[in-house]
This record gives structure tokens, sequence and C-alpha cells, in this order.
């Protein structure tokens, strides 16, 4: 892809970020729940235009809560593809939340922070996502934990599929994958692990053209008397099968 061209993506995507930001500092204030949603469903949907990324869903999002989403890791943009297919809670690691205007936004988007290496801190999380769920919440985890290298999935971590079992919730398995439009193969470009940098990422992004983010929702379950570990492993199953039947 040319530079000019690169660049104009680049500066379409900064003017998106700065628009989310005035939007949620000076404009969601006096908006309803309902139309904060829509609103930053709507910004995700033309964020991925910047980028020149097609969203392609499969399956049905939920419609309303309560439900868990729980979907496999493979890059920065999944949370923005998937508020892009549905708006949803996301649970996410503090870190974010002192993030130059990405915390903003993603505080904006309802996001619910964990101390990583704090026990206590994340069962108050946990605590927190079962009184939401009681209350209709659309939530979403990465199970995984951190990003995968996009072709392969990492063992789930149970804790947090622990808010659906109390709370009595189905939890809905959700598969993404990046294509490459032309080839239909999967496109590596936005993958961000081990010794890659956000800035390596963010550029790859930019300079492939014909990029689709594929997001298929499975059928929600209910726990069916499986403990959590039995259950996250079951989705992790189920997500490994959608993603190759998404990609054949």
């Amino acid at each position: 892809m040319k530079a000019a061209q690169v660049c104009w993506k680049l500066l379409r995507v900064l003017a998106c970020i700065l628009s989310g930001f005035f939007t949620i500092v000076f404009v969601f204030p006096r908006l309803s729940q309902e139309r904060r949603e829509y609103r930053v469903q709507a910004w995700a949907l033309k964020m991925l235009g910047c980028l020149a990324i097609k969203l392609v869903v499969k399956g049905r999002p939920p419609v309303s809560g309560p439900v868990l989403l729980a979907a496999n890791h493979i890059s920065w943009l999944d949370i923005l593809v998937m508020h892009a297919a549905r708006h949803c809670r996301f649970v996410s690691k503090s870190d974010v939340k002192h993030w130059p205007l990405i915390g903003t936004l993603a505080t904006g988007a309802g996001t619910l922070y964990i101390e990583r290496e704090s026990r206590r801190d994340a069962m108050r999380v946990v605590h927190h996502m079962a009184e939401r769920l009681r209350a209709g919440d659309v939530l979403a985890v990465f199970p995984e934990g951190t990003t995968s290298n996009g072709v392969d999935l990492l063992p789930f971590h149970a804790n947090l599929i622990q808010a659906a079992i109390s709370a009595g919730s189905p939890v809905q398995p959700v598969a993404l994958s990046f294509v490459d439009r032309t080839t239909g193969q999967t496109s590596l470009a936005p993958c961000y692990i081990d010794d890659d940098t956000l800035v390596g990422s963010v550029w790859r992004t930019l300079c492939t053209p014909n990029m689709a983010a594929v997001v298929t929702f499975g059928d929600a379950q209910l726990a069916d008397g499986r403990d959590r570990r039995a259950w996250a492993a079951d989705l992790r199953n189920v997500i490994v099968e959608m993603r190759a039947a998404a990609l054949a």
C-alpha cells in the first residue's frame, strides 16, 4: 500500500479517536444508557471503516442480556470489532484505564477493570460481573487472558466464567478471526504477541489492504452442572470448531 494511503488512513483514525473522546466527555453525560450503547457501536463501526476493515458477522448476536460473551483474543482490535458487532461491557486489565485517550474511550464504553495480580480484586470483579448479569447486562471476556498468535487458542482461564454460574446466566461463545479478503486466508497483521509492539501492530494493520474481521456468534449455553473449569474447556473447544468452520 502506498505511503500516502497509509498516512490518510492514520489521519482518519486519529480524527475518529478524538471524536470519540469528545463525545464521551461532553455528550455522554446527557445521554441515556441505551443511547450511549448505540453511540459506542456506531463509533466502532466508523473506526473499522477508517481502518478499511470489513466487518463480517455470522450467527446471532444476543438481542439482550443477561449473557456473558466469551471470545478468543488476537489483537488490540478485538474489543473494537466486538463492539461493532454488538455493544457489550468488557472486563479488562486495570492498566487500560490509565492509557491516554484509550482509557477514556474504554471507560465510556462501560468497561469493568480488574487488577490481574490481585486474587481479592479478581473476586470483587466476579461478584460485580454477577451483579451486572443479574441486572440484564451483556458482558464480554477473553478467557485466554492475553492475545494468542491468531492461529491457535491458549488455554482458557476459568475464574471469570464463575460469574455466569453465580448469576445463573448463559455464556455465548464468540469466535474472532481476521482474514485477507483477496486470498481468504488468515491475516496475521493485527496480531499483538510476544515481542510485538502496539505501534508495530497498528502500523501493520494500517498497511494491510482488503482485510475483514469475522465475528461468529455461537449458541448461548447454560452451565448444566459443569464447574467453571469444565465449562471453560468446553467453550474453548466450541470456539476452535467455530473458527475452523468460519474459515473453511
